[in-house]
């Protein structure tokens, strides 16, 4: 047994941590957005489904063996880190901006960017804008307590414009604003505004400019201080992006399994190497989370790439080996 792993053991006899609970209550309480096209959002049958909930359903399959495990708790911009500091979740998997204000002072965790994205502006066709540069005087709908109002106020102070804000707890009521006219615009990350597009009446009369005024990388977030816990979120989140780079997928994983050569897809999928047994996982953790719920671009795609209602393109959220950002840590 490697030192890594008895000197893990050693801290949870000690302290107790986040995975041993997790195992000891047989499922993952995972905080979600309330209603979030693609991303968190009920569908018919009252499942939950989602870019992020598929984040807690391979946290699920790695941790405790099974994808389905999760409890999901949907919490609004207001409740969602307060949640995480009474340990009423596990994991908050919520389009939230790794941002360092909320990375210092609030007590939590970030695990890792899950999606570059960045705040832009959805705007009626009717109007003829085409750039944000155009909203001078406009009237702007957005959600409070979010990064959405200092990207705003700064934005328009750089270029000497003027705007009134105003703010909504939900989606929904921003969107029902924005349809009775009451503003000219709405502003959030981007990937928001696909989602809200979608439940608009005539989607189709509403366009996305294409300027994106801020930086937004979303990322997962546990409470502060438990550094295994935070370890195996991060990991989970490589392993999903070194799946799709090396080809491995829900369909084929097994065949790879059997044949594979590749020395680093061996440690990743628990042939060779100690991978999850660092993180006190057994060895098949990583290969599960990629037969349960797939790789990131399968998560991609269905939940808000061309498979989905929402047709995002992959852009910055793509492998660094084809133009993007996403880019996985070293199996070794």
């Amino acid at each position: 047994m490697k030192i890594a792993l008895i000197f893990t053991l050693f801290i949870v006899a000690i302290f107790g941590d986040r995975i041993e609970e997790i195992k000891k209550a047989g499922v993952l309480k995972c905080g979600v957005n309330t209603n979030l096209p693609g991303f968190s959002q009920k569908d018919l049958k009252g499942i939950w489904r989602g870019f992020d909930v598929d984040f807690c359903k391979a946290v699920s399959a790695a941790v405790l063996g099974d994808s389905s495990k999760v409890e999901f708790i949907p919490l609004d911009t207001k409740t969602r880190f307060k949640a995480l500091k009474d340990e009423k979740i596990d994991i908050l998997s919520r389009n939230t901006t790794y941002a360092q204000t909320w990375d210092t002072t609030l007590g939590v965790d970030f695990v890792g960017i899950t999606y570059f994205d960045g705040q832009g502006f959805l705007v009626p066709k009717s109007l003829g804008i085409k750039s944000a540069r155009e909203l001078d005087g406009a009237t702007i709908c957005i959600k409070y307590k979010t990064t959405t109002e200092l990207n705003l106020e700064d934005y328009f102070k750089a270029y000497k414009m003027q705007y009134k804000a105003l703010k909504f707890k939900t989606n929904e009521e921003v969107n029902r604003a924005f349809e009775s006219r009451k503003c000219d615009v709405i502003s959030g990350d981007a990937s928001g505004l696909y989602a809200q597009k979608t439940e608009l009446k005539n989607p189709d009369k509403y366009e996305i400019l294409p300027d994106v005024i801020s930086r937004e990388p979303l990322s997962p977030a546990i409470k502060e201080g438990d550094n295994r816990w935070s370890d195996t979120l991060r990991w989970i989140r490589n392993a999903l992006i070194l799946a799709e780079e090396k080809d491995i997928n829900s369909t084929n994983v097994d065949e790879v399994k059997r044949f594979t050569k590749d020395s680093e897809v061996k440690r990743l999928l628990g042939i060779d190497g100690s991978m999850c047994q660092n993180l006190g996982l057994d060895s098949d953790c990583f290969y599960r989370v990629i037969k349960q719920v797939g790789n990131y671009g399968e998560i991609f795609e269905r939940n808000i790439g061309s498979k989905s209602p929402l047709k995002i393109k992959r852009g910055l959220n793509n492998l660094w080996i084809n133009g993007g950002l996403l880019y996985p840590l070293p199996f070794r």
